[in-house]
């Protein structure tokens, strides 16, 4: 059982940034022979993906909407997977989860490839 928690959500303004945090819960696996997705899913909209990265981070994908704006990274020594957000716009606005899989890290990031799911991070971008 893969076990993860998010962090690092909070209230930002538009153009600020943030950076969310992947880690396990300290029981179970480890998440470093996993693919790990960022997901977010914003009031009465879609679970939407975001971005994906592969075991041994040499492979990553992001969604349309936020490339070239978000970073994802991870550091297996110390068992964290990381999205940094940069230039924040309010349609960012959403829970944003991070979620792990054995399967690929693809260019379309599925949620029904998933298997392990976090219980989310609120991430506001509001004046």
């Amino acid at each position: 059982q893969l076990q993860l928690v998010e962090s690092g959500g909070g209230l930002v303004q538009p153009g600020g940034s943030l950076r969310l945090s992947c880690a396990t819960s300290g029981f179970g696996r480890t998440l470093a022979t996993y693919t790990i997705g960022w997901f977010r899913q914003a009031p009465g909209k879609e679970r939407e993906g975001v971005s994906c990265i592969s075991a041994s981070g040499g492979l990553v994908n992001y969604a349309d909407s936020v490339k070239d704006r978000f970073t994802i990274s991870r550091d297996n020594s110390k068992d964290t997977v990381y999205l940094q957000m940069n230039s924040l716009k309010p349609e960012d606005t959403a829970v944003y989860y991070c979620a792990g899989t054995m399967d690929y890290c693809t260019p379309y990031v599925s949620s029904s490839e998933y298997d392990y799911w976090g219980q989310g991070t609120q991430v506001t971008v509001s004046s």
